[in-house]
């Protein structure tokens, strides 16, 4: 997968438009022939009320623990009739189960995974109520009400390159239908998840294809982060992203795009200007790009027009303001030159009467 919201609306404005956690995997090859569940005779561990264990092969080193992420290859009977519901060896599709977040379905399963350590095989028995309940599932598996469940499964410790690539692709696939809904937080989760599973030493590890292939997932999660932290209002962080897409690809007109938007709406105009000018370079025919200069024009002249208004009146007031001043001083100056008249004229009359 190596596109963004923007790569499937073909237009970067337009989007309809997370894993530090431990990692634990139950995988390997499944018992010989598959069709029922495997023969086991090993001593039955109660795990809980509802969930107890068998273990086919010994495994190593210490359990999962809560919050672990786990994938899980297994295959999946009702226990009382044995029809097989569920392989993923055969689909080729491990299940990504966080130990403390599954579904209710898979409680039991979480469980008897819990209890497992590295390179484990057994067999899990998971009682309905901690399985698909009393009204089981006529979807996909199909699992008739009230069915007691079988798991046959093995512990790994760790993830291939390719399993965590593909969770964290899931993850962003999520956070991209979250993000379509309008559910912004619940997307971020999501990328944020999918971004965590390729931390700095996982990619530092990478070269050839396998870097490609995660920086082609890692870097539209961060830009789908951006999407959403703008719509949020949170642009400092939306900048910060983009950032670290523009680290690896300088010439990302997505990431130059989101984070000109980001700084315009802090006020931000000319650096703005710079990364969507840069991003035009890039996408010279995108229109959301011709948009966003054009309005940043327009914005610049409206303010200019503003303050052209305001230096005008300033300067016609102060006119005014002069013109005020000189009518005064006009009218004392003849105020002053009446009361001297009168003040002679009453003086030489005076003198005459002496």
């Amino acid at each position: 997968m190596d596109e963004s919201l923007e790569t499937q609306s073909q237009t970067l404005d337009q989007e309809n438009e997370i894993v530090t956690e431990g990692s634990a995997v139950v995988h390997g090859e499944p018992s010989q022939d598959g069709s029922v569940p495997p023969n086991v005779d090993t001593e039955v561990q109660v795990l809980d009320e509802k969930v107890s264990k068998q273990i086919i092969k010994e495994g190593h080193g210490s359990k999962p623990s809560k919050y672990s992420t786990c994938f899980l290859h297994y295959r999946a009977w009702t226990k009382h009739t044995q029809h097989k519901f569920e392989d993923t060896w055969q689909e080729q599709q491990p299940i990504e189960l966080v130990l403390g977040k599954e579904k209710k379905e898979m409680a039991g399963l979480a469980i008897g995974v819990s209890s497992m350590k590295s390179g484990e095989r057994a067999l899990l028995h998971i009682g309905w109520e901690l399985g698909y309940g009393k009204d089981g599932n006529f979807s996909f598996p199909n699992v008739p009400p009230m069915a007691d469940l079988l798991y046959e499964g093995k512990a790994r410790s760790d993830m291939t390159v390719e399993e965590r690539i593909g969770a964290a692709d899931r993850r962003k696939m999520d956070g991209n239908n979250l993000f379509k809904e309008d559910k912004l937080e619940e997307a971020m989760q999501q990328y944020e998840m999918a971004i965590a599973y390729m931390g700095d030493d996982f990619m530092f590890q990478l070269y050839g294809k396998y870097q490609d292939m995660a920086l082609a997932v890692k870097n539209p999660c961060h830009l789908n982060m951006a999407a959403c932290l703008i719509k949020l209002k949170r642009y400092d962080e939306a900048i910060g992203h983009c950032n670290i897409v523009l680290t690896e690809e300088e010439k990302n007109p997505k990431a130059l795009f989101r984070r000109g938007k980001a700084k315009a709406e802090l006020g931000q105009m000319d650096s703005a200007r710079e990364d969507f000018r840069k991003a035009q370079k890039y996408a010279p025919d995108d229109n959301a790009i011709r948009r966003e200069l054009r309005g940043i024009a327009e914005q610049e002249k409206a303010v200019y027009q503003k303050q052209k208004e305001m230096y005008k009146g300033m300067f016609v007031g102060r006119e005014e303001s002069g013109g005020k001043g000189k009518s005064r001083n006009w009218s004392i100056m003849l105020w002053q030159w009446l009361v001297s008249l009168f003040s002679r004229i009453f003086g030489r009359h005076r003198v005459k009467a002496d």
